[in-house]
This record gives C-alpha cells, structure tokens and sequence, in this order.
C-alpha cells in the first residue's frame, strides 16, 4: 500500500509552481532575469500542465497517479534543464557567437527550487 507525506507533497507542489512561473532561471545581460516562460513558452506549458496534473492526482487521492506524475515531473525537469543548457550554447549556429553568448548567460536561483521540488515530490509517495 503506497502512503502519501503530505507536507512534502504540498511543499513540493508549491515549490515546483514558484520555479516554473516566477522563479528566474537564466539571467541574460541586456534583458536581465528570465523566467521558464519568457526562457520558452512550450516548457512552461507543458511544465504547468505536469504540475496542474499532479495537483489534481493528489486531491483526488490517486496514489498511483501522482506518484507516476512525480517521476515524470522529475524526468521533465531534467529534460527541460538540458534543453535550455543546449538552447543558450547553440542559439546562433555559428561557433563564435555561440560561446559568447553562452559565457555571458548565468542560471540562477531557480533551477535549486525545481531541484529541491523534484525532490520533495519524489520523496513523498512511499510503500508502507
């Protein structure tokens, strides 16, 4: 019988909503901080989706459910990280560019709060 912590449940939820709406993820120069959305609208999305779909598993008491959306919450996150890694080193094509822009980009406090996120989700569903 699979069991539920439901402050690391909640917590985490809450967690992974302030990294994929208002928490800055990379920091462009001119621009300054970027969030998920204003980073690509289509990992927002899909991130809100994963995160809408997970809240609603754990309010209906599907254990099952939200655990598979934790690990799928939690391969997305990775995916995701790697995406905007490959987005922000190969934006232009051309070598030179690339690695200027990519040495001028930082990530910043956003990416710890996703992690940490991801972690309280995986962490919360366990077999009793």
């Amino acid at each position: 019988m699979l069991t539920v912590n439901k402050i690391n449940a909640y917590l985490g939820l809450l967690l992974a909503v302030i990294a994929a709406t208002v928490a800055p993820v990379i920091k462009v120069p001119i621009k300054g901080n970027w969030n998920l959305y204003q980073t690509d609208s289509r990992l927002f999305f899909i991130t809100s989706v994963t995160i809408a779909l997970m809240a609603f598993v754990l309010f209906i008491r599907k254990i099952k459910a939200f655990k598979f959306f934790t690990v799928v919450f939690a391969i997305w996150s990775l995916l995701m990280a790697a995406a905007v890694y490959f987005k922000s080193n190969h934006y232009f094509g051309a070598k030179f560019f690339d690695k200027v822009l990519a040495s001028t980009i930082s990530y910043q406090w956003g990416w710890v709060v996703l992690l940490v996120a991801v972690v309280l989700l995986l962490t919360s569903v366990r077999k009793s």
